[in-house]
């Protein structure tokens, strides 16, 4: 058996001494040592580009590798339909059970934007409308960043919030930030909306915490846990509005009285 190698045209020569004389087999050697490789020891990495491994498919026809072949056909098909897949994908939650499945099936931390401007019972203040957006720009904007890190969820149908930043680590809620509080102007009351980034901003570092499937250190989860609970105290709803009003007034009654 003799292996001949010319570097300046890349030309190989695969001979064999038979009774009849030398057989030259004229191929490229560019990827004749992982075809031996491959004989060796029934595997070899493929290459990254696409180009190069139409390259190997097309030396395993020649010297008859079946397998080597499929395994260059499958990775071509992986990588066309991996070129028209969208880089950054955000599901629209259809059901509370879809949301707990795609939460609970994810390796990697999850943020959900709940947004639903439908959901007020009062008029918005001048404002909120802004704001709304901010909120969506800055959903969209993080998406973007952090696909790969982070899964992204959208829920546009529930009926609990107006808006609201959820965050996830290890499949169960770290945090939430909620967006909207309700404000008195002379007799009538009006549903406002912030956008308080810097707060999501924060939240959303936390979260990265989570990406390890160990527990982060227990330090960082009391530092996140100090900030979720500080950040939900911050925002309340219509019902814990009116609920801390009435307190307040039943204690000055009380002070009066005494």
């Amino acid at each position: 058996m003799k292996i001949e190698s010319k570097d300046n045209n890349h030309c190989v020569q695969f001979s064999r001494k038979l009774s009849s004389g030398w057989i030259l087999i004229d191929r490229c050697g560019k990827h004749f040592g992982a075809i031996l490789n491959f004989l060796r020891d029934g595997n070899v990495s493929l290459p990254e580009s696409s180009k190069e491994i139409a390259e190997f498919y097309a030396e395993a026809k020649y010297y008859c590798i079946a397998e080597l072949a499929e395994s260059c056909t499958q990775a071509l098909a992986k990588k066309e339909r991996s070129d028209h897949d969208p880089i950054c994908k955000v599901p629209l939650i259809t059901s509370q059970k879809e949301e707990e499945l795609l939460i609970s099936s994810t390796t990697k931390p999850a943020i959900k934007l709940l947004i639903n401007r439908h959901n007020n019972k009062y008029s918005y203040t001048t404002t909120s409308d802004d704001n709304l957006l901010k909120n969506i720009e800055l959903f969209d904007k993080l998406s973007l960043w952090y696909s790969n890190r982070v899964l992204f969820l959208k829920d546009v149908i529930s009926t609990s919030e107006i808006c609201c930043w959820v965050f996830y680590g290890h499949g169960k809620k770290v945090s939430e930030v909620c967006c909207t509080s309700i404000v008195y102007a002379t007799d009538k009351k009006h549903t406002k909306v912030e956008c308080p980034e810097a707060r999501i901003y924060e939240e959303t570092l936390n979260i990265l915490l989570y990406e390890n499937r160990n527990a982060p250190d227990q330090e960082l989860m009391q530092v996140t846990t100090r900030g979720a609970v500080s950040g939900m105290s911050s925002y309340t709803s219509d019902e814990e509005e009116e609920r801390s009003g009435l307190d307040r007034l039943r204690s000055n009654k009380s002070n009066n009285q005494a």
